[in-house]
C-alpha cells in the first residue's frame, strides 16, 4: 500500500505538469513542468523524500527497461534514418560527451562546496 501511496504522489505531480502544459502556452513539455513542481515541493519541504523515496529507487532501478519501446522504435523507422546515419551518429556521440562533461565538472562543483562547508564546520 505504501508504494501505492507513493506512486500516486508522484502521478499527482505529473498531472499537475500537464495542467501547466494546457495552461501556459509555452514550448515546455509537461514532464519538465512536472519536475520542476517536484523539485519545488521538495526544496520548500511541502513534500518530503520520505514520502516518495522508494517508489522513486524502485522507477529508477527500472529505467533502463523504459529505453526498450524508443530502441524498437528506431529499429521500425531504420529506413527514415539511413540518410542522415552519419548525423545522428555524430549529433548523439557530441550530445554524450557535453552530457558527461557538465555533468563531472557540476559534481565536482558540488563536491567542493560540501568540503568546504565541513572544514568551515570544523574550523569552528
Amino acid at each position: 500500500m505504501k508504494y501505492i501511496k507513493q506512486l500516486l504522489i508522484i502521478l499527482c505531480i505529473s498531472f499537475m505538469g500537464e495542467v501547466l502544459k494546457y495552461l501556459i502556452p509555452l514550448p515546455v513539455p509537461a514532464s519538465i513542468y512536472g519536475l520542476l513542481l517536484l523539485l519545488t515541493a521538495l526544496l520548500t519541504g511541502v513534500l518530503k523524500l520520505e514520502k516518495i523515496k522508494d517508489v522513486s529507487v524502485f522507477l529508477i532501478e527500472i529505467m533502463p527497461l523504459m529505453f526498450i519501446p524508443a530502441a524498437v522504435g528506431l529499429m521500425d523507422s531504420w529506413s527514415a534514418l539511413g540518410g542522415i546515419l552519419v548525423q545522428v551518429i555524430i549529433t548523439v556521440v557530441v550530445s554524450t560527451i557535453v552530457v558527461m562533461g557538465v555533468s563531472g565538472v557540476v559534481t565536482q562543483m558540488i563536491i567542493r562546496r560540501e568540503e568546504q562547508k565541513t572544514n568551515e564546520r570544523t574550523v569552528l
